[in-house]
């Protein structure tokens, strides 16, 4: 098989896994979002170590402790994904994970303004319109639902953020997300511990079961980041653009056909103008592709 379609293949089962992830947090009631939290980043931890261990790769370590900015960066990488994790156990275990669906799709549209205003770059007009189309439809949905949606903005600008930070670490999935729960680990380990000696704890109280899909948290997150990482050195980044749209597609189809959450037209419509928000956007990046790739042939046989 070709390494691209394999890129490709990969690349859909890392989406596919975070699309369903709706259907695997509720499994876990009683247990409250913020031990779920806690469980996921203990047990993450220990599936990475595995994994690591089975590819006896650990000379990235050292190499690692030499380099203090690159340390820094991943904690504060670390403290960001945690608040994305929080705020999505507890969208999908409260009924709101078409919110959190939403707060993907804009999500690209997001890391968009981010290259604007932190980085300098220079947005094309359709890009212009699509950012414009989003924050109309932001509008739209916070008129629907009486608030503004911030479960959907929290995770959009703290995915958004996440990205930029591990782009300038420029570590490896496995090495990186080592490193990012390792420095989560006190903290979750002590509220574990605070939980258990309190009586409020769930793992081990409510059965083996229980406990399994707990510790099987760690897994269902740190699969499908490995395949994320072998679709990434595949395939171009245009493909992982278009492949993104995946999970907040199933999401949005496990809130609104499996959980049965409520879509009152209004919010139908707040989601049509960021679909075609997201439409406008995707059509400018694959045209502006292939412009550059016309220009780069037309200068190469110059």
């Amino acid at each position: 098989m070709p390494e691209s379609r394999r890129g490709v293949l990969y690349g859909i089962a890392a989406y596919t896994m975070w699309g369903l992830f709706p259907l695997y947090w509720p499994l876990l009631k009683p247990s409250g979002a913020l031990e779920i939290l806690a469980h996921r980043i203990a047990w993450s931890l220990v599936a990475v170590i595995a994994i690591l261990a089975v590819r006896r790769h650990w000379s990235w370590f050292r190499e690692l402790l030499r380099t203090p900015k690159k340390l820094g960066l991943l904690v504060l990488a670390a403290a960001i994904i945690t608040v994305n994790w929080g705020v999505y156990i507890y969208s999908v275990n409260t009924g709101h994970v078409v919110e959190s669906a939403l707060g993907y799709f804009i999500n690209p549209l997001v890391s968009v303004l981010f290259g604007v205003f932190l980085l300098r770059e220079r947005l094309r007009p359709w890009q212009w319109a699509a950012v414009g189309m989003g924050a109309l439809a932001v509008l739209v949905l916070t008129i629907d639902y009486g608030r503004l949606p911030w479960i959907a903005l929290v995770l959009a600008v703290s995915f958004g953020t996440y990205g930029l930070v591990k782009k300038m670490a420029q570590v490896g999935a496995a090495e990186s997300m080592t490193i990012e729960t390792l420095a989560l680990l006190s903290p979750a380990l002590g509220y574990l511990i605070y939980l258990q000696q309190q009586g409020a704890g769930t793992f081990g109280t409510m059965g083996a079961s229980h406990a399994l899909l707990l510790a099987g948290s760690g897994v269902i997150t740190a699969v499908p980041l490995l395949c994320f990482t072998a679709a990434a050195i595949r395939v171009p980044l245009t493909t992982i653009g278009l492949l993104q749209y995946i999970a907040p597609t199933l999401q949005f189809l496990c809130g609104v056909f499996i959980l049965h959450e409520i879509m009152p037209p209004s919010r139908w419509a707040g989601f049509a103008i960021v679909w075609l928000a997201l439409s406008i956007f995707t059509w400018d990046s694959l045209r502006a592709v292939r412009v550059a790739r016309r220009t780069a042939l037309e200068t190469a046989t110059v």
